[in-house]
Formats: structure tokens, sequence, C-alpha cells
């Protein structure tokens, strides 16, 4: 089942975004004319994508909303590291019918906007490790 997560991930980072939102820092003014001529420029690599991501812990994605901002960590033995940082909640999609009961054995899905590196990451972690959250 975690492979098949990890092939619909990289499928989903492979297609591309979808009405992505853009990110762009602060910047200087000489900066921000020189994007009015170029829109594209700087911005591929800080489009966010929608990634799909298994949480572990099916009780702790209820407490999940659409626009709240987590951070992923991922566990593997007796070590975890942060995979995301502060990701905003695109969708908590609600269970399939007759899941609810293998919930606590499989997790929950919730889907994430983060920058197409990180959905990379998330992807690979999934396939190996057990995810949770924190709100941020």
């Amino acid at each position: 089942m975690a492979a098949g997560l990890a092939v619909t991930a990289a499928a989903l980072v492979a297609a591309g975004p979808r009405d992505a939102e853009r990110v762009r820092p602060q910047e200087h003014p000489a900066a921000a004319a020189a994007h009015s001529r170029d829109p594209d420029r700087g911005h591929r690599a800080a489009a966010l994508v929608t990634a799909p991501v298994r949480i572990a812990d099916a009780e702790t994605v209820r407490l999940l909303h659409r626009g709240d901002r987590v951070d992923v960590v991922g566990a593997d033995g007796s070590t975890s590291r942060v995979m995301a940082a502060g990701a905003r909640v695109a969708e908590v999609p609600e269970p399939l019918e007759g899941a609810a009961a293998s919930a606590a054995e499989v997790g929950a899905l919730v889907v994430l906007s983060v920058p197409r590196s990180t959905a990379t990451r998330l992807a690979g972690a999934g396939a190996s490790m057990r995810l949770a959250v924190t709100l941020c």
C-alpha cells in the first residue's frame, strides 16, 4: 500500500501544479521590476504543488482543517526528522466508507501544499517511514 501511495504521489508531482499558489519573498524594488518584465523568472522553483501524505495517526488528522500550517515529521526506528516545515493543509479528505475500522492501522490522508522538492521528499518518506504532523 505504501508503494502505491508513493507512486501516486510521484505521479502527482510529475504532473505539475494546477492553479498553484505562487510564493514571492520580500524583494528589492529593482528585482520586482525585473519580475514584471519576465513573470516566470524565479517562480518555477517556488511554485507550490499538492502532495497527498498518509499520516500514521488518523485521529491527529481529524484535528486538521484547510489552511492550517503543519510540520511533517518522519520516524524511522529510533530517529526522526522534519520532512516538511510549515506546510499548508490544502484538503483533509473524508475517509472512504468501510475504511474507518482500519484507519488506526493505516492512518489518514491529508493533502498539503508544498514546494515541488518537498513533495518529492514527502513521497519518498511516506514509502519508508511513519509520518506524523504537528500544528504550527
